[in-house]
């Protein structure tokens, strides 16, 4: 793989004499990691290879959450892995673990060392030790890997302010504003509200630093080739912890051209390529994970075998909840007839809420193809779930509105974006019952459709917003917090709290962790969409060798009428049973409000 490291970072670096010498001390670095990586993981190296696609199996279900929110600390983690393996979790995202500032940190992702945790969590040693433990179960572990930023007190922020120019280097600063408006006029604003702007002026440096996110986080400058090789080290040293999955955070951010907006551009996938061929070289059973919430073509263009293995799906993610606004599924049909489908090694991770915002980020081309105006229909799907169009059944919190563009993402858990704290204020039993069918039709789709199903924790329960935040002065200003919650143990399984709410959740996932576990027809994304010619109705199909599954999902609170035919153009036998509750369905029969079918035939021929 030498020779085609050398190549990658030859086509981004071709203009630096220097090259070879970063190139020999990259070389210095591989080879200390690998001399360093524990004997159990070299094990694993061999044993788990990339190209086994361990990461495509039906039997990986994920879950991401907050240590310190869900166990305190790694120690409190640790003995709570019972409860996730109960709840058939096999993949477990742990969210920012390392130093950063006091106060506001962006949720962890300023990041003061790559190195040493914040000390509320623990220490190095322990969390090889819960990685370990892990593994002995059969999880695996993603961490972040937030590669395109440090805070500003990282020491090699703190050695750049104090002059040293190697570690100026390894920023993007300016003394001349012209320069920085002349960026700042294709850049947008990631955060409008709290920090409008992409550069923050420094008292100690006395230039502009490029801030893409918050005025705390300084963007590295890989045009340097030597904060490749210092990012690789810390690349590896996070493997030789233990970490299986590494999330590359802000992956579209990480290259600047002037004149261009920033984002996607060619060698931010060439970069990105070099540390995956580092990790084939030292460690090649870690793979990555892309985090890119940009457009869904740009969104694609990230995962590859030789890229990033996996990817969040936020596409999926939106279309799921524009689907449950509008009771008609034209516009998710449109999105998954060209973009759900990957390449066999790789894998979408799906999802429905996480620790971020929901972002309406559905391609405009999809949109205008279904009849939809794409800029009015952002409009509605804020508005109503924000809870301010009438008859919403969603209670969301608006966040980053932008008076410029009407621009608007929308943060809130599960259950109360999905109709149960309204139902509940209400005292609405009938509204109570849709808003729980209505959240089974969507786990069970996700769990179906292509990917890794990801659980962000609390989920589980049923837990609704939490509206505290609004007295932290740290917190006060970001509503991403209304949903990131501390757990409430008191509502776990066998507790007293665990009350009708919490118990059908954690009943609901449980039953649709294990059921997926037991069909390899879910492994992969190879999927295809069976017409309804009912706009409220989704159906598709999964195979296995000679097994499949027929999905059929009511997105209506009203019955659905299915018709036979389509059955009978599946060459489908007279009666299917329905996997999730050992039910007959014969074809011609109605589908219940926000029904769900899993109809599995055993005997048929892959059409795929």
């Amino acid at each position: 793989y030498w020779p085609k490291l050398e190549r990658l970072l030859s086509e981004v670096y071709s203009g630096r004499p220097d090259l070879k010498l970063h190139l020999e001390s990259l070389r210095t670095v591989c080879t200390r990691a690998w001399e360093e990586r524990p004997h159990s993981l070299r094990l694993l190296d061999r044993e788990r290879p990339a190209e086994s696609r361990w990461y495509t199996k039906e039997h990986i279900i994920g879950t991401s959450l907050y240590v310190d929110l869900f166990a305190k600390d790694l120690k409190g983690l640790k003995d709570k892995l019972d409860y996730l393996s109960d709840l058939g979790i096999t993949y477990v995202h742990l969210m920012p673990l390392f130093e950063v500032p006091d106060g506001n940190s962006d949720g962890g992702y300023a990041v003061s060392s790559f190195r040493r945790l914040d000390p509320r969590f623990g220490n190095i040693e322990e969390l090889k030790d819960l990685a370990s433990q892990m593994r002995m179960r059969g999880m695996s572990l993603a961490l972040d890997f937030i590669f395109n930023h440090t805070s500003n007190e990282h020491e090699w922020a703190k050695r750049a302010k104090a002059g040293e120019a190697k570690y100026l280097s390894f920023y993007r600063t300016f003394d001349d504003r012209d320069v920085v408006d002349n960026y700042q006029t294709r850049l947008r604003d990631i955060f409008p509200t709290i920090r409008p702007g992409s550069f923050t002026w420094d008292d100690d440096l006395c230039r502009w630093v490029w801030t893409s996110f918050n005025s705390f986080q300084w963007d590295l400058n890989y045009a340097n080739p030597d904060v490749f090789v210092h990012m690789v080290d810390e690349l590896l040293y996070l493997a030789n912890c233990g970490v299986d999955i590494l999330r590359l955070d802000a992956v579209a951010f990480i290259w600047k051209r002037l004149g261009t907006d920033c984002e996607n551009l060619p060698e931010a996938h060439v970069l990105i390529q070099a540390m995956n061929i580092v990790c084939r070289i030292v460690a090649p059973s870690v793979i990555f994970k892309s985090e890119a919430i940009v457009h869904p073509d740009d969104v694609r263009s990230y995962i590859d075998e030789y890229e990033c293995q996996l990817s969040y799906n936020p596409n999926l993610m939106a279309l799921l909840w524009e689907s449950a606004a509008t009771r008609k599924t034209s516009l998710l049909q449109r999105a998954l007839s060209h973009r759900q489908v990957l390449p066999a090694e790789t894998n979408w991770v799906n999802y429905l809420r996480c620790h971020d915002d929901i972002g309406w980020c559905f391609d405009d081309g999809d949109a205008h193809a279904v009849g939809i105006n794409p800029f009015h229909h952002r409009l509605f799907l804020n508005e109503f779930y924000s809870g301010r169009f009438e008859g919403s059944f969603a209670r969301g919190v608006p966040f980053q509105y932008n008076p410029v563009n009407q621009d608007m993402r929308i943060c809130g858990t599960l259950a109360s974006l999905i109709g149960v704290e309204a139902a509940l204020e209400d005292e609405n039993s009938l509204h109570l019952e849709m808003s729980l069918s209505r959240s089974r039709m969507l786990f069970a789709v996700l769990m179906s459709i292509g990917g890794i199903p990801l659980i962000y924790l609390g989920e589980e329960l049923g837990v609704l917003n939490g509206y505290d935040y609004r007295a932290d002065p740290h917190k006060a200003e970001d509503s991403r917090w209304v949903h990131r919650l501390e757990m409430d143990w008191s509502k776990a399984p066998e507790q007293s709290g665990f009350d009708r709410i919490a118990q059908y959740f954690w009943k609901m996932l449980h039953h649709l962790s294990m059921s997926r576990r037991s069909l390899p027809m879910l492994a992969g994304t190879a999927m295809r969409l069976i017409p309804t010619y009912n706009d409220h109705l989704l159906c598709f199909e999964r195979f296995a060798e000679d097994r499949r599954l027929i999905v059929v999902a009511n997105f209506s609170e009203r019955e659905q009428a299915l018709p036979k035919e389509t059955f009978t153009r599946l060459l489908c036998p007279e009666e299917l049973t329905d996997h999730l509750t050992g039910d007959r369905f014969l074809p011609g029969q109605t589908i219940s409000p926000y029904g769900i079918l899993w109809l599995e035939d055993p005997k048929t021929t892959n059409l795929f």
